[in-house]
Order: C-alpha cells, then structure tokens, then sequence
C-alpha cells in the first residue's frame, strides 16, 4: 500500500476544473442543489488523483474535510491489531466518505484505499459543515444516507455470523446486488480477494464458489460485474435448501 500521493499528483487538472460543476452535479448528496449554490461552493473543491493501492485517507487523521469520489473505485478498510486489512465496504463514482469524523469533529476512524486509479474531490470541513446546517436538500440526503448506513451495517454484521463459508458468500453477493434496484445486476463487482478480506475467508473459497455459482448457471460473469441469472436459486442456497 503506497502513502498519498504527492501535491503535484493530487493539484487538479485544468480541463477537470472546467468539468467540476458537471461532476458535482452527479453526486447525489450535492444533486439537488440550485446552480447558484453549485457555482458557490465550486471554488472550494480540490481535485486529487490517486494511483491504485495508494491511501486516500488513513484510520487516525484529522477529519478535515468531505470527500467525493468522481470516478474509479476505493475500498474501505479497518486494520487489525495483528496486522491483517479487513476490507468493510466498497465506494462507487457518486459516493461521499469521512463524514463521520467531520460530523464528530474526530479522528478517522477507517482508512480508505484506491482499488483503481482515482479521481477524488476535497471539501474542507467549514464547507462542508455550512452546507449541513443550510441547505435542506443536503442535510435530508446526508440524514438518508446515515440510516441507510446503519441498516447496511446492521445486514454486514449478520452476513459475517453465518458459520458456513458458502451460505456467507452467497449472502454477500445478494447483499451486494441490493445496491442495484434495477437489475440482478452485482456492478463494480470487487476483486476475489477484496471480497475474501470483506467476508473473512480465503481468495481460493471466493473462487470456487464464483464458480460453482457459475457451472450452475446461477450466475454469470462478465468484466467488473456479475450478473444474476437465477436469482432464486441463489436465495435457496442461502437458506440452505
């Protein structure tokens, strides 16, 4: 895992500070913002990039601003006191993180690593904070978003007390299609060893049961995503039947 980019690698291309304002637009926390309050807060972002596996944000720091991701993919990450990174979730181009340190006025409590090249847009804290407390649209959103974050983490917690490595899985891919209402579609489906790190169990368990999965035809697998085709069969393999 490399350290943060360097100032030169994160200072934000002129062409992307032309595009910012169609960038914040598809992020659904700042969506419904007037133009008026989109172009207010626009000088304020700060553009980073980031190679893969480097660290975006480290378990520990100051909670000094609001982070977007506009595009790539990142993972969330606790590490354990034996050394070991346990992955907690994924973040897709539209997502939002360190909030809760912004919100606590604390330090990180997770650190967030590129899975993929990354762009990355940087609010700091006052900002931020200014928006929370005077605009209705963000603060329903972020309220939206932080009683979905407990029902999500309540699911997790259950799916990692299931005893059967398979049944666990499975579960995790389901859960992972949940994200995805309109389809049986699992997108920006994380790598064998990303969900291993996530589920606690091996890369080579992943794998086998991404294809037994597969040579079953429950499920199909195409670049960086996975598609349900028997979306009943793979609940009944949950359920044991």
């Amino acid at each position: 895992m490399k350290p943060n980019s360097t100032p030169a690698n994160a200072a934000p291309a002129a062409s992307e500070e032309r595009n910012i304002q169609v960038h914040l637009r598809k992020i659904p926390l700042l969506s419904e913002l007037s133009d008026e309050e989109i172009l207010r807060i626009k000088p304020e972002f700060r553009i980073r990039h980031y190679a893969k596996r480097d660290l975006v944000l480290h378990k520990g720091g100051a909670g000094d601003g609001l982070l977007f991701l506009l595009a790539g993919q990142l993972q969330v990450i606790d590490v354990t006191e034996d050394g070991r990174a346990i992955g907690l979730r994924m973040l897709a181009p539209g997502d939002f993180f360190g909030e809760i340190a912004l919100i606590n006025n604390s330090t990180r409590s997770a650190s967030v690593v590129a899975t993929t090249d990354v762009l990355v847009a940087f609010l700091p804290a006052p900002v931020a904070l200014h928006l929370f407390s005077h605009s209705p649209s963000v603060a329903k959103q972020m309220l939206q978003y932080l009683a979905q974050k407990i029902q999500r983490d309540s699911e997790f917690r259950a799916l990692l007390s299931i005893n059967n490595t398979a049944k666990r899985i499975f579960s995790f891919i389901i859960l992972m299609q949940k994200k995805n209402p309109e389809g049986n579609v699992v997108e920006n489906l994380p790598t064998h060893q990303d969900i291993a790190n996530m589920i606690n169990t091996s890369r080579e368990t992943v794998t086998r049961a991404l294809l037994t999965l597969t040579q079953q035809g429950i499920v199909q697998k195409e670049p960086h995503r996975l598609v349900i085709k028997d979306p009943e069969a793979l609940q009944k393999l949950v359920q044991g039947e």
